[in-house]
């Protein structure tokens, strides 16, 4: 290791990575006293003590039409980091998820012999399958989340680990069920619907109306229900305020609360990505919806070759909940996939029992403290390999 207190730059681009990555960060602090983290992150990151040189708020586009749309900065940020490696100032790169600027990173760091520790693999099972050699070239390490891509990775020569996903330990409501029902004075006798219209604005614009239709149908059919609505961290609950208009269907936006909200639910409509997982994880029924700007969804059926999109699924190698993407999100698609399982309790049952078993195959808790061990170790052996004569 260059230096007694290592400086590492750390990169996340999203929402979700700012959540692992204020986690990681923290994981290392206790093992290596005295480290640094510079980088880019959210407001988590940086309570966890990284000197962030961009926020990740305007980092959040879908599609390479939505990030052209912001291609200035995106571009900025892109030069200042490559230059930030270029400058040789940190013992490592930590690259967390967010493919599309991270592996352009990770060749950046090998060109100027700086180790790249990569913690979210890309999908190259889903996608651009050949990115594979260039991570091979150029990440020190691989820290996978999803139990069958280490496999993928070793096979191919890539030093590849799965240590458990993060979610093992981070999911976990701070109530139980009945406590939160009454907290947010649901009546248990009535079908209690969770609306998750994602974690970026774009997601919210392009799913909520619909989910609020479907909302509508729903509750015309049962003739009584009840909706609540988690509102993520990154998304101002007054511009879902405002989206609600009168909210005739008195759908309760609840702040900071998201596993309590999954779990008081009988079933969510739900956006794919994450989320999915934890509600999987919690054992929550679900209708996994997902629409994209036309010509962004055209290009990703020319390139993705996955059967499955809902990360829940894709864990489990099966649809265990139903997926409606696209052309497929109507308010009448939604309305008959959680009306099919709200009415009928042997499903609902026989769904949450498969869910929770999808857990178990996700790894044991602790993962960040197993990472932080891993980097540490790696960045010793390297240091004892610098010091021995050749």
């Amino acid at each position: 290791m260059k230096n007694k207190h290592p400086h590492y730059l750390i990169i996340a681009g999203e929402a979700s990575g700012d959540l692992h990555g204020s986690k990681l960060v923290s994981a290392l602090k206790d093992r290596l006293p005295g480290v640094r983290f510079t980088g880019m992150g959210g407001a988590k990151m940086r309570e966890a003590g990284v000197d962030t040189l961009f926020g990740i708020e305007r980092m959040g586009a879908v599609g390479i039409v939505e990030v052209l749309g912001d291609f200035g900065h995106y571009y900025k940020v892109y030069r200042t980091l490559m230059k930030e490696i270029a400058s040789r100032r940190y013992d490592a790169v930590i690259l967390i998820d967010y493919p599309t600027l991270n592996l352009r990173l990770a060749k950046q760091g090998r060109r100027f012999d700086c180790p790249v520790f990569f913690f979210i693999s890309p999908q190259i099972w889903a996608w651009r399958k050949g990115r594979i050699q260039d991570i091979r070239e150029s990440v020190s390490k691989m820290f996978v989340i999803l139990p069958f891509e280490e496999k993928l990775y070793l096979d191919a020569g890539v030093d590849a680990e799965f240590s458990g996903h993060p979610f093992v330990d981070m999911v976990h409501p701070s109530r139980t069920r009945e406590e939160s029902r009454l907290k947010y004075s649901l009546n248990p006798k009535v079908k209690t619907i969770g609306l998750l219209p994602g974690s970026r604005m774009n997601e919210v614009n392009s799913l909520l109306d619909v989910m609020v239709q479907a909302a509508e149908k729903i509750h015309s059919e049962l003739g009584s229900c009840q909706f609540l609505l988690p509102v993520a961290d990154s998304i101002d609950p007054d511009l879902i305020r405002q989206r609600l208009g009168t909210n005739p269907l008195g759908i309760q936006l609840v702040e900071g609360e998201p596993y309590d909200v999954m779990n008081s639910c009988d079933m969510l409509i739900i956006a794919s990505g994450s989320a999915t997982l934890e509600a999987g994880i919690l054992g929550c029924p679900m209708v996994i919806i997902y629409k994209l700007n036309p010509l962004t969804y055209l290009l990703a059926q020319l390139l993705v070759d996955a059967p499955l999109v809902g990360l829940v699924n894709i864990v489990a190698e099966e649809e265990v909940v139903p997926e409606l993407i696209q052309n497929k999100v109507t308010a009448e698609n939604i309305s008959a996939e959680v009306l099919a399982v709200v009415r009928a309790p042997e499903k609902e049952q026989a769904i949450r029992e498969r869910l929770l078993k999808i857990k178990s195959t996700l790894g044991e808790p602790g993962v960040m403290k197993v990472i932080a061990k891993r980097i540490a170790d790696f960045m010793d052996k390297l240091s004892v390999n610098e010091k021995t004569p050749v």
